[in-house]
């Protein structure tokens, strides 16, 4: 398998960290989805990473496909519960977690416009899910050693993944101080290999 990927985009790294735990062997591609011919575009109609493309050359895509493809790959660490209602409740924090990934994408792109084309009311838009999305999940984590019980599982490497890139991209939200169970979740979360070995480079790349 080959993963089409950026170093920097926290959807990639959610991925990246699943065949990580996973323990899947894959060759990492890097591509920038904003150069003027993209790798990904000639497998993924939509240009964006990650994109996965299995040894028989098709494609898949994105990363909330891409996790349930390769969670079914392996029964090693599986992190996705049966169809159920467990089920249900790691993917509604997939989703919460991938809504601060899309708010903080479009706060950094709307902030690298010309000064005199940004929009002030769509940074405080963005800013503001993602305040609503880090108390509602702090609240739902509570005291629990992980999102979802005592287990690692998709919840918490998607909820790392948006954490890690709030700190990557958006590091003046300084959301720790207001959310302790959310601080404590991402500290446990750092010490794992997985999540070490995918720490975007630094907050100067693309």
């Amino acid at each position: 398998m080959r993963l089409i990927g950026s170093l920097t985009s926290p959807y990639a790294r959610k991925v990246r960290i699943v065949l990580a735990e996973k323990k899947l062997d894959y060759e990492l591609v890097l591509d920038d989805p904003w150069a003027a011919s993209p790798q990904v575009a000639q497998h993924n109609p939509l240009g964006k990473v990650p994109c996965l493309i299995l040894d028989e050359n098709d494609a898949i895509f994105d990363s909330r496909v891409i996790v349930e493809y390769l969670d079914a790959l392996s029964p090693v660490g599986r992190l996705i519960p049966p169809p159920g209602r467990e089920r249900v409740e790691v993917k509604r924090w997939e989703a919460t977690a991938d809504g601060i990934m899309d708010a903080a994408t479009n706060m950094v792109f709307e902030s690298r416009r010309p000064a005199e084309q940004q929009s002030a009311g769509n940074i405080q838009r963005q800013k503001d899910k993602i305040i609503a999305a880090l108390r509602f999940l702090d609240d739902l984590l509570g005291d629990q050693p992980y999102c979802s019980g005592v287990n690692l599982c998709l919840a918490d490497i998607a909820v790392g993944a948006a954490l890690g890139y709030l700190d990557f991209r958006n590091p003046d939200l300084n959301w720790r101080p207001n959310h302790p169970n959310l601080t404590r979740l991402i500290e446990k979360l750092a010490s794992r290999p997985s999540f070490s070995s995918t720490r975007p480079p630094s907050p100067d790349a693309h």
